[in-house]
């Protein structure tokens, strides 16, 4: 058995970058650059309730494996909820917090999250995760969103396995958006059609520009919509300008703003992360309420993007099913948790089952709603 050399690093800054990023398989999101621009922009850390506890494991002095981990106060952010566990360890007298997340945060997607080249390195990165969970008295470990490979590593370790459901596009070789829209059912392909050209009616256009090249008052006004998606629910964005300015500055080629203006003004900009073969949809906002503007900057727009750049696939994130009928199809993700109370152990595992069964038919539900058409 090799000796691996396990640490634990409260920030990134003392990692180097390549080394980092030559375990993650080019995932954007898991990158060295991600990471730690959530870091250095005050996103991340003792005031947010996400402490960065990141597990590295070196072989001879050379990096061979991390595990992107925070110490959470608190269950904000991870799009995983546990709101329930935790009020029942509160009504019985135990602290749920602080427990242990390995996640992106802010970011409900599926990747790597146990950063290794080599299967047996991720056992031992998964082993040593849950012994630092149980060394310092952590009431949980949760794994939000991993890769197939993780979870079955996760599964092996014993941790319970929970899925839930996200919405997701699949390029099928589309030649371009008219070959489509030509693959759905006529009633959801017109119902497409009358919202885009809702939109075209109302004088909106829109510009895509790779957050490379986009200057900082693009970038500025991106911001300003993000934040008032957040201000007008009564609440505060949980990403702050700097981080996204930070985006730009060092990954700016891997992101993508959307931004719609109306006769020549302004009103609404959506940004994506590009990640190898994947579009991730992220953020947006609008100034203003205009029929079928959130749908053509979130969705249409992308999709054209990633049928002419060779894209295989958009993920829409989690929740609703509006989406379902703008090709969006509903896929299961997952997520692994452990738990250092038996008897809690024991009734979320039970839980967890009935909920599973419940995931299980929902998607079975959704898949028989397909807007594309059947043989």
């Amino acid at each position: 058995m090799n000796n691996y050399k396990f640490d634990i690093v409260h920030s990134l800054s003392g990692i180097n970058a390549e080394d980092w990023n030559s375990l993650n398989n080019g995932n954007t999101v898991t990158s060295y650059e991600f990471l730690a621009a959530l870091e250095e922009t005050g996103n991340v850390g003792d005031e947010s309730g996400w402490l960065p506890a990141h597990l590295i494991a070196t072989l001879n002095k050379r990096l061979v494996g991390s595990a992107p981990l925070y110490i959470k106060t608190h269950s904000y952010g991870e799009y995983i909820f546990d709101w329930a566990w935790a009020d029942a360890y509160h009504r019985s007298g135990l602290d749920y917090y602080p427990k242990l997340v390995s996640a992106v945060p802010f970011t409900p997607t599926t990747g790597p999250r146990l950063l290794a080249a080599d299967l047996d390195v991720k056992n031992a990165l998964a082993n040593a995760v849950l012994s630092f969970t149980k060394d310092n008295q952590l009431s949980s470990f949760h794994c939000l969103y991993p890769e197939e490979e993780d979870l079955l590593v996760w599964k092996k370790s014993g941790c319970l396995l929970r899925k839930s459901i996200q919405f997701h596009w699949t390029n099928q070789n589309y030649e371009n958006f008219t070959q489509y829209l030509s693959s759905m059912k006529s009633v959801k392909r017109k119902k497409i059609k009358q919202e885009r050209k809702r939109v075209i009616d109302s004088d909106v256009k829109f510009r895509t520009i790779s957050g490379d090249q986009a200057c900082e008052d693009d970038w500025e006004f991106f911001y300003d919509c993000y934040q008032h998606t957040y201000n007008i629910r009564g609440s505060n964005p949980y990403l702050n300008f700097d981080f996204f300015l930070e985006l730009k500055n060092k990954i700016g080629k891997n992101t993508l703003l959307i931004i719609a203006s109306q006769s020549g003004q302004r009103v609404a900009a959506a940004l994506n992360i590009l990640s190898n073969d994947t579009i991730l949809g992220r953020y947006w906002g609008a100034k203003k309420y205009i029929p079928g503007l959130h749908f053509e900057t979130c969705y249409y727009q992308t999709i054209e993007y990633a049928i002419e750049h060779g894209y295989k696939k958009f993920e829409g994130g989690a929740q609703g099913e509006h989406k379902l009928s703008r090709g969006l199809e509903g896929v299961e993700t997952n997520s692994a948790h452990w738990l250092a109370h038996p008897q809690f152990s024991d009734a979320v595992g039970n839980f967890l089952d009935r909920e599973g069964a419940a995931i299980g038919e929902y998607h079975e539900n959704l898949t028989t709603r397909t807007p594309f058409k059947t043989l």
